[in-house]
């Protein structure tokens, strides 16, 4: 207790109740070629509607990358995505109706948000690619409302002759989807401002999002060119943030066009409520913004950009992921060195594995077993031995129901699948091969099926078959890591159960650090892990432990080099890979008892 000078009572708490904690053991991350959405950033998604909303149905170019990431979440529900992208792809823009957008690559919104100073174009699709120039992007203000309520007769007439312009049909589109003239907003009037209020909307004009032409995606009523602008609730409501945190779709871009204002002192220092804001229709037109245009998805992806955006996964210290997937990059260009890259993050990582597939040319298209068996022990030679690494032995033969058409694609999707669907089920040091936990999902058949022989070779080489059998489907047939050296760890549930037990004890042990290296800190080490290792021993996971963490490991010369050492013995669960059943014919004068002993 600290020293008092005069007396009196002093009370302090001391924490000693200090558990192991749980962890996460089921969170995949892949990296895609996709036609929408945020690029070089991870994303959660948690089902396959959620992946086709946010980065598109699969096409011909990016089947090999969707569908692994779907049959994933076809057995778990927690995949961290990333997009890769050529540095020649372009976000669409459009500076004003008629006048096609210069072009930007914005790959993410910390990108946007770097470079909104210097944006010149009025709005930007949200992401890059030539998906974005289906978008049309129309914001109006109440100079603009009141031109529209003027003329709404004889637009609807026009429309219904079919001879309407395409400035009335916007405006007929505005007075029928936003309630209310945009005006001043209270928060501006209280700070003697006016003229802030605008209506933005969002348009599907080409129908590339939805599948019909014209359809409204979103609509953004009485956001505020005021900067400092609130909502009731306390929110901003500039319509540049708005833009930026509640659009699926656009970002703004010149902001100019949305904070110039005719007066106020405070316009120069960023406070704009006291500005009389001008008119978007300034120019004539009732209506700003119009078509996005100039949207690219630049040149193919080519390994190098895999490689780079794999590197979102790099550290453990701030993205926690345990189930890394190649997915398409094992049939692409420099599809080797992807696969070998994800491996050496896993094995930097320490925290998860690596999933890969053989190359596509190495299992597709083939007729010889013998040099599918050769090519695929090939590609596994190219990417290297670690148990941090898991490889299967063909590709999946699908329905893609988004073309109505069968596709070939890798299944290491499918293998991080059966992990996290083994980890609902029982726990990550379960096998996920075999009839109860190995049968892969959505399949018609696997690209070619190994004989006997073959999958001995491939067993052998440490990858895993896949094979067809009647009446249970396609089924995992094996549960090796790529590791060559026999031991504990060339087994997929042995390397799990160790990434399980040292993340969670080495994140109990911080609690260690700083405190004395004397026998009560280590008798309180013991105590922590103890409890921990006999509850995954009652869960099968291991069949014995023992800690040593006291003056026979934590010696005179540790303790003098402020180090702290625990030893952690463990007996690993041993899947059944070979079982042996005899049967033995006898005469019917032969005891049992004799037989048996």
């Amino acid at each position: 207790m600290p020293f008092q000078i005069s007396p009196g009572i002093n009370i302090t708490e001391k924490d000693l109740t200090t558990v192991v904690p749980n962890v996460a053991t089921t969170i995949g991350g892949i990296v895609g070629v996709f036609g929408w959405g945020p690029a070089l950033e991870r994303t959660r998604i948690t089902s396959e509607n959620e992946l086709v909303e946010l980065y598109g149905e699969p096409d011909a170019n990016n089947f090999e990358y969707f569908w692994p990431a779907a049959n994933y979440l076809a057995y778990g529900n927690n995949l961290l995505v990333v997009r890769a992208i050529e540095n020649s792809a372009l976000n669409s823009s459009v500076v004003t109706a008629g006048t096609a957008g210069t072009g930007l690559l914005l790959e993410n919104t910390d990108a946007y948000e770097t470079k909104l100073g210097s944006l010149v174009d009025l709005f930007y699709a949200k992401y890059p690619g030539v998906r974005g120039d289906s978008l049309e992007v129309l914001a109006i203000d109440a100079a603009g409302w009141t031109v529209a309520e003027t003329g709404k007769a004889a637009s609807l007439i026009a429309r219904a002759a079919g001879t309407a312009t395409e400035v009335q049909l916007q405006e007929l589109k505005f007075l029928e989807n936003f309630q209310g003239t945009p005006g001043t907003s209270a928060d501006a009037l209280n700070s003697s401002g006016s003229n802030d209020e605008m209506h933005v909307m969002v348009v599907d004009k080409q129908g590339s999002f939805t599948n019909v032409s014209g359809e409204v995606l979103e609509i953004h009523g009485f956001v505020s060119k005021a900067v400092d602008a609130r909502r009731v609730d306390g929110s901003n409501n500039y319509v540049v943030n708005v833009l930026k945190n509640e659009s699926r779709y656009a970002y703004a871009g010149a902001t100019s066009a949305f904070t110039s204002a005719s007066g106020g002192s405070d316009a120069a220092v960023g406070s704009l409520k006291t500005s009389t804001f001008e008119n978007l229709n300034a120019a004539g037109s009732s209506v700003i913004g119009g078509k996005l245009t100039t949207g690219n998805d630049g040149a193919a992806v080519e390994g190098t950009q895999l490689q780079l955006a794999y590197d979102q996964f790099d550290n453990a210290d701030i993205v926690d992921v345990t189930l890394l997937i190649a997915g398409g990059s094992s049939g692409q260009n420099d599809a080797l060195a992807t696969g070998k890259k994800l491996i050496a993050i896993a094995e930097a990582r320490k925290d998860c594995v690596a999933f890969v597939s053989p190359q596509k040319a190495s299992v597709v298209g083939q007729t010889s077993n013998t040099l599918i068996t050769t090519a695929i022990v090939a590609d596994k030679a190219a990417m290297g031995a670690s148990n941090y690494g898991i490889m299967d032995s063909a590709w999946k033969y699908q329905y893609d129901r988004y073309r109505d058409v069968f596709v070939n694609v890798p299944m290491n999707g499918d293998m991080a699948g059966l992990c996290a669907r083994t980890d609902f089920t029982d726990d990550p040091w379960f096998s996920p091969a075999g009839y109860t936990r190995g049968s892969i999902k959505n399949i018609v058949k696997t690209t070619w099926e190994p004989r006997s022989a073959d999958r001995d070779e491939l067993y052998r080489n440490s990858v895993n078959p896949l094979v067809t059998q009647l009446g249970a489907g396609v089924i995992l047939f094996g549960d090796k890591t790529m590791q060559v050296a026999p031991s504990a760890f060339d087994r997929i549930n042995v390397r799990r159960l160790f990434i399980v037990l040292e993340k969670a004890i080495s994140i109990a042990a911080r609690q260690m650090l700083f405190e004395f290296n004397d026998p009560f800190t280590r008798a309180q080490f013991v105590n922590l892990i103890a409890p921990y290792l006999r509850e995954i021993k009652g869960r099968r996971g291991i069949t014995d432990f023992k800690v040593v963490c006291d003056s026979t490991n934590n010696t005179g010369q540790i303790v003098d080099t402020n180090n702290f050492v625990g030893d952690i013995f463990v007996k690993p669960t041993r899947s059944i890979n070979f079982i042996q059943l005899n049967f033995v014919a006898t005469r019917s004068d032969v005891s049992f008892s004799e037989v048996g002993a």
